[in-house]
């Protein structure tokens, strides 16, 4: 715990030589800024509803994390005050009785009985601030040392702009402002904790003050997962409840906070059911999404890339990296890819083949945008937060030039700006690299700023063209019905042109229709007459300048020559090649007054 009070004589000691080993490192990191006197005032943002370790007498014991604070950061100060909007002000002594009646009987002379201390946040920071300034004119022999918790801070100086905010927020603001900036404060121990789970929803003035220290609370990781699983096993219980091991669970619970994995195994050992492996991906995808706050979709691969028709040079690439991938060999694996091309081309069917050829989590990132100042930037930062803890697991953003936004957005208070940052940070940090692999899907790769498609982020870019071959087309039939669990009669497939250049969704519409024409019939197979009176009904979109241009627009993205059809590599390769599809590209865009 954090030493006893300082005096001018006698000022407190680092940190090393008075906290446990066992303490995490973000206590830690709380400790050092604390003893470095520059800072009084502490947000700790991100995973702060999870259960903490809290060893006592020689036994494993969790709690929450302002009893770890009260009791074991601060366990040794005089006062520990903890409020939120709800219960307002309330002593946190742990289960100390002793320690609670001695804070109780001293701010009872101070403040009155509890039940007349007021809930007003206002008026709740006044008599705090009181406290301290009456505290700083103490003798330093009888000068009490004081840490107050805020829970749910967000909503005590929430997110805003400097004319939105009202006078109430805007004033407490100021109040921790010239709490953190006080040099009389920082030289005595007083402390003041703002907890959050999302820092975004905190105002900017105070988390980026370099007088506040901002500290992230990450998700457990391996090994404190392994702990917990070893005390939640410990009456011998779980091991006839499960199929698994501990260091099984350990190993399959990643992207979970300690909350969930005790629902998890609480689930395990008071159902009826054994938790087996079906039952724990089908729990652990649940909880992760409701972690998200459902902002992100697990998708479950059925296939691999087997399934994929065409593309055998991205093929190729995309298998190698999956077995460098799967062996651990992550050195050699991309940030991330840029799949383009026309619309109906497979790109999300391509992404989550390639998912299920790797063997590893799929996660599709829905909208998290929303029209409330800061949780869009909220949002997104939970999802990251989950993703570095859920890793390795591939990560598809679906029309990712819309998604993602870029540095000149304007007309949102600067929202999409931070949210192309945050983006940008993550999928460029190689700390992650084969952990987290980007996705990027979109038609109009053009569209998309360059900093996220650039070497080191989304670098290989893979071009998906409508099927140009009838042999293609013919096993595309055979693909897509294989999809849909479709029976086809041996001769089902007939001869199909490639001037009518139909797109994968095109061919899987057909087959669907001629399914339709079958069951009409009460036939469970479909025949050729089905699928040729399908094809003959068919209409294809004649939006034919647009996904011309988006054909265009994939080819100039493309990375390696290799993944281009023929017609297209030769086009690139001549002289002047790319220069001409340049100009066509931009004569379209210019017809289409894009």
């Amino acid at each position: 715990m954090i030493g006893s009070a300082a005096t001018p004589d006698r000022p407190a000691t680092g940190p090393a030589g008075t906290l446990p080993a066992w303490y995490p490192g973000w206590a830690r990191d709380l400790a050092d800024a604390y003893f470095s006197r520059t800072t009084c005032v502490f947000v700790l943002h991100g995973n702060v509803h999870d259960l903490i370790r809290s060893p006592a007498a020689g036994q494993e014991a969790y709690g929450r994390l302002p009893d770890f604070l009260s009791t074991q950061v601060f366990g040794g100060w005089d006062l520990v005050i903890g409020h939120d909007l709800s219960r307002g002000l309330r002593i946190l002594a742990g289960s100390d009785v002793a320690r609670l009646r001695t804070m109780a009987q001293y701010l009872t002379s101070r403040w009155g009985e509890p039940a007349s201390w007021p809930r007003d946040p206002e008026r709740v920071l006044l008599m705090i601030e009181d406290l301290v300034e009456r505290t700083l004119l103490d003798e330093p022999a009888h000068r009490k040392s004081i840490a107050v918790v805020f829970e749910y801070g967000q909503y005590l100086v929430p997110a805003g702009d400097l004319g939105a905010l009202a006078q109430g927020s805007a004033a407490r603001l100021v109040r921790f402002l010239s709490w953190a900036q006080n040099p009389h404060i920082k030289r005595v121990n007083v402390a003041f904790c703002l907890l959050a789970d999302r820092v975004a929803e905190l105002n900017d003035r105070l988390v980026q003050n370099p007088y506040v220290t901002a500290i992230e609370i990450p998700l457990p990781d391996r090994d404190e997962r392994r702990r917990f699983v070893d005390a939640a096993a410990g009456d011998g219980q779980l091991a006839s409840a499960t199929d698994f091991a501990p260091d099984q669970l350990a190993d399959m619970s990643n992207g979970l906070s300690l909350v969930n994995l005790n629902v998890l195994l609480a689930q395990a050992v008071h159902a009826d059911r054994r938790l087996d492996a079906q039952r724990f991906r089908q729990l652990k995808k649940t909880m992760i999404e409701r972690q998200c706050r459902d902002l992100v979709e697990f998708v479950e691969p059925g296939h691999t890339l087997d399934l994929v028709v065409g593309y055998e040079e991205a093929k190729k690439r995309l298998r190698q990296d999956a077995e460098w991938i799967t062996r651990g060999q992550t050195d050699a694996a991309p940030m991330g890819y840029l799949i383009c091309g026309p619309v109906g081309t497979g790109k999300t069917f391509l992404a989550e083949c390639y998912a299920g050829s790797i063997g590893i989590p799929c996660v599709m990132l829905k909208n998290f945008r929303s029209k409330y100042v800061g949780e869009t930037e909220g949002n997104l930062q939970q999802v990251l937060t989950v993703l570095r803890s859920l890793g390795p697991v591939v990560v598809i953003v679906d029309e990712a030039d819309a998604a993602l936004g870029n540095r000149r957005a304007e007309g949102d208070s600067g929202t999409s700006a931070r949210v192309f940052s945050m983006i940008a940070s993550q999928m460029g940090n190689t700390r992650y690299r084969g952990r987290i692999i980007w996705m990027l899907l979109t038609s109009r790769p053009d569209l998309l700023p360059i900093d996220l498609k650039r070497q080191g982020r989304a670098e290989v870019h893979i071009p998906l063209m409508y099927p140009r071959l009838e042999e293609e087309i013919h096993a595309m039939f055979a693909v897509m019905a294989r999809k849909n669990k479709l029976a086809l009669a041996a001769d089902a497939i007939p001869p199909v042109s490639a001037e009518r250049r139909l797109t994968g969704a095109d061919i899987e519409s057909i087959v669907l229709n001629a399914r339709r024409l079958g069951m009409a019939e009460e036939r469970h197979e479909i025949t050729r007459t089905d699928l040729e009176q399908a094809l003959a009904e068919f209409v294809p979109s004649a939006q034919g300048l647009e996904k011309e241009l988006q054909e265009l627009a994939a080819v100039l993205e493309c990375t390696q020559l290799s993944f281009l059809p023929d017609p297209w590599r030769e086009k690139v390769a001549r002289p002047g090649g790319t220069a001409q599809l340049q100009e066509r590209m931009a004569a379209i865009r210019q017809l289409m007054g894009d």
